[in-house]
Order: structure tokens, then C-alpha cells, then sequence
């Protein structure tokens, strides 16, 4: 099924030749990139005044906490971020004893990531409040809307790695 593009554009300058482009109000692709960046800002904003990290690292004490001992490039598949950037979130975790590495058979580029007692339990805290927030940008959503959702994102997610 091929979906009509003609949807998703508008011609914002009219007579000045300028030319067609993404409507923003139409083009879900546009919407949720709007939607995750104002959710990773907002999320940013709050870990980083009430907990002093980052939205990337709250990322990375979730995927710890979901999969212990696990290597970097492991990570950057299951989250989508690049291999640099969690590298960046895990030393960042290990400054504040938040994470530690351990390097099996004494290969340092092998290190593989477990969070420390501390990071459990900051990463029990934001949750807490992690929640609440998934409350509050849910709200008036039906638990059938969520798994909607849910599976639309999903597909979305599938089709972008099939484009890779």
C-alpha cells in the first residue's frame, strides 16, 4: 500500500515560486520528531535539575538496569543512539559511580556496563517520577489507545530499520 504523499505537503508561498513542503499539522513523521524532541527536552530539563543527569543518561540507566553487563555496542542497537554517544552517557555514569565496567579477559575494548548500588538506586527514583510524567503526557489516552500507539510506533520502528 502506497500511501498519496500529496497529503503530507502544502505550498506555503503560494504565487512566489518557492515551491512545495511538509505540512507540519499532516506528516506524522514530522509529528513525532516534534514530539520526541520536546519530550527529550523536557525530560532533560527535569533529570538534569532534580538528579544531575542527563535525558541520555537516564536512557542508559534504564537499558542497565533492563540488561546487566551489557557492551557498548549492544546498547547502541537496542536504544538507536550511536556507539559514541553511549560510550560519552557511560563515562559520564562512571564519574558519579553510577555504572561500572568490567573488562573480560582483560580486553578493554570488550568492557561490558552493570550499574552500581547507587545507580539502582537513582535509577528506582526517576522511575518513580518517570511515571508520573508518562501519566501526565498519556492523559486521555485508553490503555486500547497505548497499545495502539504502541503498535503504530513499532511499525514505524521496523520500516526505519528496514531502511537500513
Amino acid at each position: 500500500m502506497t500511501l498519496d504523499t500529496s497529503f503530507f505537503l502544502n505550498d506555503p508561498a503560494g504565487d512566489l515560486g518557492v515551491g512545495q513542503t511538509l505540512e507540519f499539522d499532516k506528516n506524522p513523521t514530522v509529528l513525532l520528531v516534534f514530539a520526541a524532541n520536546r519530550f527529550t527536552r523536557n525530560a532533560a530539563r527535569v533529570y538534569q535539575d532534580k538528579y544531575g543527569i542527563g535525558a541520555m543518561d537516564w536512557r542508559m540507566l534504564v537499558m542497565l538496569t533492563k540488561e546487566p553487563n551489557i557492551p557498548v555496542a549492544r546498547a547502541s542497537r537496542v536504544i538507536g543512539i550511536d556507539k559514541a554517544a553511549v560510550s560519552r552517557s557511560l563515562g559520564r555514569l562512571y564519574e558519579k559511580q553510577l555504572a561500572l565496567p568490567t573488562i573480560p579477559e582483560g580486553d578493554a575494548r570488550r568492557k561490558i556496563w552493570k550499574l552500581s548500588s547507587e545507580g539502582v538506586m537513582l535509577h528506582s527514583e526517576i522511575l518513580k517520577d518517570a511515571l508520573g510524567r508518562q501519566q501526565k503526557i498519556l492523559k486521555n489516552f485508553s490503555d486500547r489507545d497505548v497499545v495502539q500507539f504502541n503498535d503504530y510506533l513499532q511499525r514505524l520502528l521496523d520500516n526505519l530499520e528496514a531502511l537500513e
